[in-house]
């Protein structure tokens, strides 16, 4: 798993849910001091200043600012960050830190606990719950208040995904989602002018594909973004990923056997090839092999690198199963506990966060689909490829704010998924054996990440 921020290319983006799931419970609380509040002492929510909006009125602060753009997406934060800059020049300098996701991650407890992390940071919602429950995190309830943000101009589940225990803590900048790519002179040779939405016509595709003398046209690989791919399939299904208290995990049930099984299926009748490895389904996509493939709408901008090779377009991942649903996260902007023990950079970094959450218009660039309902009807936004991706906004579906889940995901979801792909188990068995690990580690984070 690679990701926006990938160093590995030209494949721009995977590792964040692989870093995510790098951040493993006992791994965070070791950083963490043992189960002890990173912000306690530090510059709890209590108190922090009030924040009440407008322009940043104290003396000229320096904050410190953390994100994992490293890919395609990094000059378009770089040209907002450098636009910020000019702006306000002689009052705030944001110095910004560019790592990989599977590196910033790890680093953050240790680095804001010794004072030398960011103020403010990027993370994926999904990272969340996790930071919160350590008081990594500091609340911006007062932010979204003094600026009248509210869920009407957000994409709803975004915007939910940024609260946890009752407590605001982050303000969303984006989402992204799995798109369907597909190679428009493959499908034209088979008689198609665009990607089928359904099952019925996506397998007729396929097969229709075949005959056209395209040997695999849906490459089905068993590690990224193959449990992307499956989450997505689970809900279409009906099934839901965890119950509401998060102490158990419900994807083995019927609905998560035909969505793994239809995953399978495709390797069995021939349309994929048996073993995929990592990147091998995107990079056959670029070189002309592949007529669709699954994948995430940040590789938009690396797929503009292929004109003149291949003509490709992209649509909604079809509804294989009989509701349209589609694996989504988000960026988001979070003001870290060390800020919270300097009252001019909790006003600043609030400033800053507010600022970059109006001005995504830049973002949007960068390929990702903004949060913001009134940037996403801008003229120069609608006109994006991912935008018309955001039409029914009810289709994303997002994981769960659950601490410690990464590891859940990445030690039982991920390797249920691979195993099944990969021959080694029937979906039945690989998901049972996945959810009795999957339960086990929810108990015990349930235990260490316990308030």
């Amino acid at each position: 798993m690679r990701s926006t921020t990938s160093p590995l290319p030209p494949v721009p983006r995977r590792a964040f849910l692989g870093a995510a799931a790098g951040v493993t419970a006992a791994g965070f609380l070791t950083a963490c001091g043992g189960g002890t509040k990173v912000g306690a002492g530090q510059g709890d929510a209590a108190d922090a200043p009030a924040f009440s909006g407008g322009e940043y009125k104290g003396p000229k602060v320096t904050l410190e600012y953390w994100n994992g753009f490293t890919g395609g997406d990094g000059p378009h934060m770089q040209a907002m960050l450098a636009a910020f800059n000019k702006e306000y020049e002689g009052r705030i300098s944001v110095r910004n830190t560019t790592r990989r996701w599977e590196d910033l991650y790890p680093a953050l407890p240790t680095a804001i606990s010794a004072g030398k992390g960011p103020d403010v940071a990027v993370i994926h919602n999904d990272q969340i719950a996790t930071f919160a429950v350590r008081g990594t995190l500091m609340p911006l309830d007062d932010v979204v208040s003094a600026l009248k943000l509210t869920e009407s101009d957000f994409i709803p589940a975004v915007w939910q995904a940024g609260v946890f225990g009752g407590k605001r803590y982050s303000v969303p900048l984006d989402v992204h989602c799995l798109a369907d790519y597909w190679n428009v002179r493959h499908l034209t040779r088979a008689g198609l002018r665009e990607a089928p939405g359904d099952r019925a016509g996506y397998e007729d595709a396929l097969a229709e594909l075949r005959s056209a003398g395209v040997s695999h046209p849906f490459w089905m690989p068993n590690k990224w973004p193959a449990h992307l791919m499956f989450m997505s399939l689970l809900w279409q299904f009906g099934g839901e990923l965890y119950d509401a208290d998060g102490t158990r995990a419900l994807w083995g049930s019927d609905a998560g056997e035909q969505a793994l099984g239809w995953m399978v299926e495709q390797i069995r009748k021939g349309y994929s090839p048996a073993q995929v490895a990592q990147d091998s389904q995107y990079n056959a996509f670029k070189n002309d092999k592949v007529s669709f493939t699954w994948d995430g709408i940040w590789q938009i901008n690396d797929l503009k690198s292929t004109a003149g090779k291949i003509e490709w377009d992209l649509s909604a991942v079809p509804t294989i199963g009989s509701t349209p649903a589609v694996w989504t996260a988000g960026h988001n902007f979070v003001l870290t506990s060390q800020a919270g023990r300097d009252k001019n950079k909790v006003q600043a970094a609030k400033f800053f966060i507010d600022y970059m959450s109006e001005r995504s218009t830049e973002w949007a660039k960068a390929g990702m689909i903004p949060a913001r309902n009134s940037v996403r009807a801008r003229p120069e936004v609608a006109r994006l490829p991912q935008t018309p991706l955001a039409r029914d906004v009810d289709v994303f579906r997002f994981l769960p704010a659950l601490p410690g889940l990464g590891d859940v995901q990445s030690k039982a979801l991920e390797l249920a998924v691979q195993k099944a792909v990969l021959g080694r188990q029937s979906p039945a068995d690989a998901l049972a054996d996945g959810v009795r690990t999957a339960n086990k580690i929810l108990a015990e984070n349930k235990r260490k990440y316990a308030k």
